[in-house]
């Protein structure tokens, strides 16, 4: 065999036996598990929210903020030129 054929069948071999233990499956998680990851997922569900509410305070205040200065400035008049 020559050298290329040699390195093309390692590399077939390595991937294959790669694949193999790669798409094993892995054991049911325990309960102790799955209430850790109920926890674990409240937790994120209620920071999210939590943030939520603070991004649209903040967003409200700037709209507020807005609003009051488009109201102090003078209305202005666009010529038009022809």
């Amino acid at each position: 065999m020559s050298m290329h054929k040699l390195l093309v069948a390692g590399a077939a071999l390595i991937v294959g036996m790669t694949v193999g233990g790669v798409s094993a499956k892995l054991p049911p998680p325990s309960e102790e598990a799955k209430a850790k990851a109920a926890e674990a997922k409240a937790k994120s569900d209620e920071a999210a929210k939590k943030d939520g509410e603070s991004l649209a305070k903040a967003q409200d205040r700037v709209a507020d903020r807005y609003k009051k200065q488009q109201k102090s400035k003078p209305a202005t008049v666009a010529s038009s030129k022809k």
